[in-house]
């Protein structure tokens, strides 16, 4: 028998043990990155709702019909699912690294991520179906009351925030709350949709006043927050929409709301060379959201006014959220493609 000839009874063996090896690496690579799966990745379905729902809107004033709408609210709807489920697993598997996230002065405002996710997908879904938007609604109602208490609480109770803690991710958990009438109102909930509105106009008050303070006072914020300003549009957008539908029109109020929102727009996109330079964040979504906000305020103030400069306006901000969402798309994609996310910060 040759010396040099492979022994057939070892050498399978060999690669068992070989294959099992690789086997075992991947599999603690996987559990490591469920670890590290963030809340923040609920902010994506935040982006393509508003995304979807501004696309709607233009479609419905131009009197046509976008073939990839309804196409991006199923799809929404499924990424919420897969988005949903990993995080499912995480707490199932790693329930520290969940309690560490709710303990973190940032990331336990993305939590409500998820709860808005259920109420904007409600929005996009509320003309194609009906019963569905109204159990997402009731849902996310539920859901997101829930996690906002939870929130308040940890603000009223903490023994480890600073001022620097803060950032335009605190409103996250206001937005929520004035996204409720949208849908609220159409299902017939007046109450309900005028408690949650006045909860979050006053806490997006009372937040507006504290970011101020400590962006003007104290040290600038992480570069990797920085997206995050694109926030600031968000509460009084949403908030003009949603007191136009708990209204019934357009008043002193709503005017306030919307170009509060329309000149914190304009005055981010001057910063524009700031943004650019950038390296990718997860956080890069925060600029999604909030100019689908403003590009459905521009075209509802439109649809009030017959004012073409409202259109124009939001013709502009809908090519720029498309651009703004092609982008995010591919910069996420070959993110994970390249493992830089789900990583250990």
């Amino acid at each position: 028998m040759d010396k040099n000839q492979p022994n057939a009874d070892t050498n399978p063996s060999g690669n068992n043990k070989g294959n099992s090896a690789t086997s075992m690496v991947e599999e603690a690579e996987n559990l490591n990155r469920l670890q590290n799966f963030p809340i923040s990745f609920f902010a994506i379905i935040m982006g393509l709702s508003g995304f979807t729902i501004a696309w709607e809107k233009a479609a419905h004033l131009m009197q046509t019909h976008v073939f990839f709408d309804a196409l991006s609210a199923w799809g929404t709807l499924l990424a919420f699912l897969i988005i949903s489920g990993l995080y499912i697993n995480k707490i199932l598997i790693h329930p520290e690294a969940v309690s560490a996230e709710l303990k973190h002065p940032v990331k336990l405002s993305f939590f409500p991520a998820a709860s808005i996710g259920l109420l904007l997908i409600s929005v996009a879904m509320v003309n194609r179906a009906e019963a569905l938007s109204h159990v997402l609604w009731f849902l996310g109602t539920l859901f997101h009351f829930v996690l906002f208490l939870y929130v308040v609480n940890s603000w009223m109770h903490h023994e480890h925030y600073q001022i620097t803690h803060i950032s335009p991710a605190w409103f996250i958990p206001a937005v929520g709350n004035v996204l409720i009438p949208i849908v609220g109102m159409h299902f017939g909930y007046v109450e309900v949709s005028w408690f949650f509105f006045s909860i979050g106009i006053i806490f997006w008050i009372i937040l507006f006043t504290l970011f101020f303070n400590r962006i003007l006072f104290h040290n600038p914020m992480p570069k990797h927050l920085v997206p995050t300003l694109f926030i600031l549009i968000a509460p009084p957008a949403v908030g003009f929409i949603s007191y136009v539908k708990l209204n019934g029109g357009l008043d002193n109020f709503a005017h306030i709301l919307y170009y509060i929102a329309l000149f914190l727009t304009f005055s981010l996109f001057t910063q524009f060379k700031q943004f650019a330079t950038l390296p990718f964040f997860l956080s890069w979504w925060a600029y999604s959201f909030p100019i689908s906000a403003i590009t459905i305020a521009s075209f509802l103030m439109y649809s009030l006014t017959h004012n073409i400069m409202f259109a124009t306006i939001g013709g502009i901000l809908l090519a720029i959220l498309t651009a703004i969402i092609a982008l995010l798309v591919f910069k996420t994609y070959k993110a994970i493609s390249m493992k830089k996310v789900c990583v250990e910060s």
